[in-house]
């Protein structure tokens, strides 16, 4: 007997439990994201129009990707409803970029896995969120196929001066293509911008201007005395003359060289080169740049000034807030799924001025391993975290009456047209199975991807033990209990949650 043949016979088109990953389920995503939430949904989302902090833990399976992918569709339902005063989101999830980069700044044992993350600051993760952001912003910019919904091309254009200096440091700091090398991407922005700081070159120019005079006069009677004039190539006061006409271009471009390389050796996220920053830097008056906080210490005070020059980009935009969604921290190479090297990562995170940034909302989906570190740490640790005011959710935890509704909701989604919508995971049990029985049992499997799993299983195996001629459309408590017994041996012996 066929699986299909077993779930057409309740109206069932396909196997609502062939899927175990949000990411790729598009039955969750085309018809249960808008119907099957977490108990603990409202305090994670919060309110739209002033985003708060909230901190997650899950198990694996647990449905924080999930999560995610319903806290982003919430988000641009938001948007939509207010488009002056939407939100700004940033998916913090991809992380091996970062940390390959990251490792690869350090040296020697410093590079092993077991000891790189001890390295890892507040600021990297701050200058990563800048960089994430900044690309999205630049690639409306500088890439011509580039479209993003949210954000016009003119609408950079018609920012005021201070806020495209503001994005053009931004770019200069944070913004990186494979497509394109630094320089040309950033000049390419510049330019498109409407960006133009000629009184930038007066130095240059000045270093010029007195050259070219001094040889004038230098070689003022050529005609009257010939080649020896060249004598005068020997004589200390030309080269004195032409050294100071050159020497404010010299000062300012040792200070602009000096500059650069504290960026590209503090902003460990990405590669940078000194020359390309120092040239970049070079664009702009010093009017224009002096004072400005530039990420060159190993401190996050110029960080929380670059997040708000962020904000302030965004605010002409239409976007009044942003959202950090905080997701998979688990699966970067670096990490390997080690608990201790999560907590290495996220505990820097853990900071109130951080997590309580005005106008900024962290949603952090996080595994359930750290849970423990958590409880080890002393009271300076949650006197800097603050984490009783974060919205804290310590186990991402689905009852068995949930997880009844999410099989429910599930079979429901892959229904025929003509099937009867009253159908529940209910009608493939005998009656022998009660509604307690199986609210109990469901609960023991705690998260949705053991859900899916068993239900997997549990229809692949009843299928098996009958044929087409003589199919069987009940599942008996017997045969329930035998298949759960050897799925929670199984997980038991894998170690798996």
């Amino acid at each position: 007997m066929k699986i299909q043949q077993f779930l057409e016979h309740y109206g069932v088109r396909k196997n609502p439990f062939s899927e175990e990953d949000a990411q790729s389920d598009h039955i969750f995503q085309n018809h249960c994201a808008d119907t099957i939430y977490h108990p603990a949904w409202d305090k994670l989302l919060g309110d739209c129009a002033n985003p708060g902090t909230s901190i997650v833990f899950g198990e694996k399976g647990a449905g924080k990707t999930a999560l995610r992918l319903q806290l982003v569709k919430a988000i641009n339902q938001y948007n939509s409803q207010h488009p002056d005063e939407r939100v700004f989101i940033i998916s913090y999830d991809d992380l091996n970029p970062f940390l390959d980069a990251f490792r690869d700044r350090l040296k020697g044992r410093r590079r092993d896995p077991e000891r790189a993350l001890q390295e890892w600051r507040l600021w990297d993760h701050m200058d990563a969120l800048l960089t994430l952001s900044t690309r999205r912003l630049c690639a409306v910019i500088a890439d011509d196929q580039e479209k993003d919904p949210d954000i016009q091309l003119q609408q950079l254009k018609s920012l005021p001066r201070l806020r495209k200096r503001d994005l053009l440091l931004l770019a200069a700091f944070y913004d990186q293509s494979s497509d394109q090398s630094h320089w040309q991407r950033w000049k390419k922005m510049k330019f498109r911008l409407n960006f133009f700081s000629p009184t930038a070159s007066w130095r240059t120019i000045t270093g010029w201007v007195v050259t070219a005079a001094t040889l004038a006069f230098a070689f003022r009677n050529i005609g009257e005395t010939g080649l020896s004039t060249f004598k005068v190539l020997g004589d200390w006061w030309l080269w004195v003359a032409i050294v100071a006409g050159w020497l404010p271009w010299l000062r300012h471009m040792s200070g602009l060289w000096w500059r650069a390389r504290q960026i590209a050796k503090q902003i460990r996220i990405l590669e940078h080169g000194t020359q390309t920053l120092r040239k970049m830097l070079a664009k702009f008056t010093t009017q224009e740049i002096g004072g400005q906080p530039m990420p060159s210490r190993d401190r996050s005070d110029d960080r929380y000034e670059m997040l708000s020059k962020l904000q302030r980009i965004l605010k002409p935009l239409g976007f009044s807030s942003m959202v950090i969604i905080v997701d998979r921290v688990d699966e970067p190479h670096l990490i390997n799924g080690s608990a201790e090297r999560m907590k290495e990562f996220l505990w820097s995170m853990f900071d109130n001025k951080f997590l309580k940034h005005p106008r900024i909302g962290f949603k952090m989906l996080l595994p359930s391993e750290v849970v423990p570190f958590l409880d080890r740490e002393q009271k300076e640790f949650y006197e800097r975290s603050r984490l009783d005011k974060q919205n804290l959710i310590r186990s991402l935890e689905w009852t068995g009456e949930s997880l009844l509704d999410m099989a429910t909701n599930r079979i429901r989604a892959c229904l025929d047209d003509s099937a009867e919508s009253s159908v529940s995971v209910r009608n493939f049990f005998d009656d022998d199975v009660s509604e307690d029985h199986v609210i109990r049992n469901f609960a023991a499997l705690r998260v949705p991807r053991h859900l899916f799993r068993f239900l997997y299983r549990l229809l692949t195996e009843h299928c098996n033990s009958a044929t087409e001629d003589n199919p069987s459309w009940k599942i008996s408590a017997a045969e329930f209990d035998r298949v759960l017994d050897v799925y929670q041996r199984e997980v038991a012996a894998m170690g798996t949650s």
